[in-house]
This record gives C-alpha cells, sequence and structure tokens, in this order.
C-alpha cells in the first residue's frame, strides 16, 4: 500500500470527523449531514466519515474533502453491521467514496463468512480502492495487516462482545498497532476532547476520527446534563 497515495497524504496528521445520525436520531436526513460535514469544514477538519449513499452524495455536494465511507446494514442473526457484505462494499464503490471502511473483527458475518475469507475476494475485486478495518483488537488488527487493507481503525473497540468493558479511548490498543505495524492506524473510538485527540497523535497514528465529540449534540447534551444531576 502506497502511504503517498494522494487521498492518504490529506488526512495524514488529521482531523476527521465522523458526520453519521442514525434513522432514530433527530438530524437524520442526508441534507442535514451535509451541512454537517460543511461546518466540520469549515472548522478545519481534513476528511469526513459517513455512511450510506445518499450521505455521502449530499456530503459529496458541500465539501471537496476525502471520504471515508460505510454503509450500516442490520441483519438478523448478525452482530456485524459496518459494511457486513460484499453488497454494501459495491454499493460504496460505485459511488466512488475515496475510503471503504468495513468490519473486520473476528464476528461472523450476515451470510456466515468471516473477515478473512470475505476480504480477500475483495481485494481482488477491487485492486485500486482503498479499504480501512475496523477493529476491536490487536489480534484482529494484526490479521487485517496480514489481509491486505490500506489502514486500521480502532473503531470497534469497546463496541464488541469481548471488548465492552475497555474504556474509551483505548489508548493502549492504539499504542500495540502504532508499535507493531507500518499500516497508516487511524484512531477511531470515543476520542472526545481536544486533549485525547493531541494524545492520540502524540501516540504516532496516522489520522484519526472524531464523531460524537462534535456531531451529535443530542450526545453532547446529555454529557452536560448528566454532569449536573
Amino acid at each position: 500500500m502506497n502511504t503517498e497515495n494522494n487521498v492518504l497524504k490529506k488526512i495524514k496528521h488529521k482531523l476527521v470527523v465522523s458526520s453519521q445520525a442514525l434513522p432514530e436520531e433527530p438530524l437524520h436526513s442526508p441534507f442535514i449531514m451535509g451541512r454537517m460535514a460543511y461546518a466540520a469544514y469549515l472548522g478545519g477538519a481534513s476528511g469526513i466519515r459517513a455512511n450510506s449513499v445518499a450521505d455521502i452524495q449530499e456530503i459529496k455536494k458541500t465539501v471537496d474533502l476525502p471520504i471515508i465511507g460505510i454503509i450500516k446494514r442490520v441483519y438478523e442473526g448478525s452482530e456485524v453491521f459496518i459494511t457486513p457484505t460484499l453488497k454494501e462494499v459495491d454499493e460504496l464503490y460505485r459511488e466512488g467514496v475515496d475510503i471503504i471502511a468495513m468490519d473486520a473483527t473476528d464476528r461472523t458475518r450476515p451470510d456466515g463468512s468471516t473477515i478473512s475469507e470475505l476480504f480477500p475476494h475483495i481485494r481482488e475485486t477491487y485492486k485500486d480502492q482503498l479499504f480501512m478495518a475496523d477493529c476491536s483488537t490487536f489480534e484482529e488488527a494484526a490479521k487485517a495487516v496480514e489481509l491486505g487493507f490500506d489502514l486500521i481503525g480502532t473503531t470497534l473497540s469497546g463496541y464488541t462482545e469481548y471488548t465492552k468493558d475497555r474504556s474509551l479511548p483505548d489508548f493502549e490498543l492504539v499504542k500495540q498497532i502504532v508499535t507493531n505495524f507500518s499500516v497508516p492506524v487511524i484512531a477511531e473510538g470515543g476520542v472526545s476532547t481536544p486533549e485525547e485527540l493531541k494524545t492520540m497523535f502524540d501516540l504516532g497514528v496516522y489520522s484519526a476520527v472524531v464523531g460524537s465529540a462534535i456531531t451529535r449534540p443530542m450526545e453532547i447534551t446529555k454529557r452536560f446534563v448528566d454532569a449536573i444531576q
């Protein structure tokens, strides 16, 4: 993987803002996500992480920034929902997102496969596409590197059954991955203050994604309310 790739150079040592809202959330709307991405751009963000083709299309209208694209889709009988199958990968590829992120945990996918079984086919089919592995453990990151992912994210630490007791942000996991692999590491998950973001970069991450602390006002409000109750 060429770390001098133009897309990667644009996010190197920079902040990526996650602009997402699920259907049950008040800001769920491609238009609103587009404006949120624009606000992030004006604030200095160098990339956007976005969910769904509709949101990505709207965001592309408002900002000219690299996009890490995902499709969150729930399938019965599987815990994997971040770009879980080849179908979602194909949708994102056809939309032309810069980086496709997908769940790279050890969990069984909706079609019964594992990431070790699925990704080699994806890598062969989409040779020129950048792929980011959303991991929850060091072992999953190691497997993702072996499989040929271009970037490794700590996105799912704390969100799998076997990591749910971890405190976030997971500085220790980031440190382990950065120390052991040369693949660009994207810190993601639970970064809620500028100080935590700075610590991530001090640990040597290539880039970092911040979401809820910037683009989810309902969650931000809850934090303030909880502090006075």
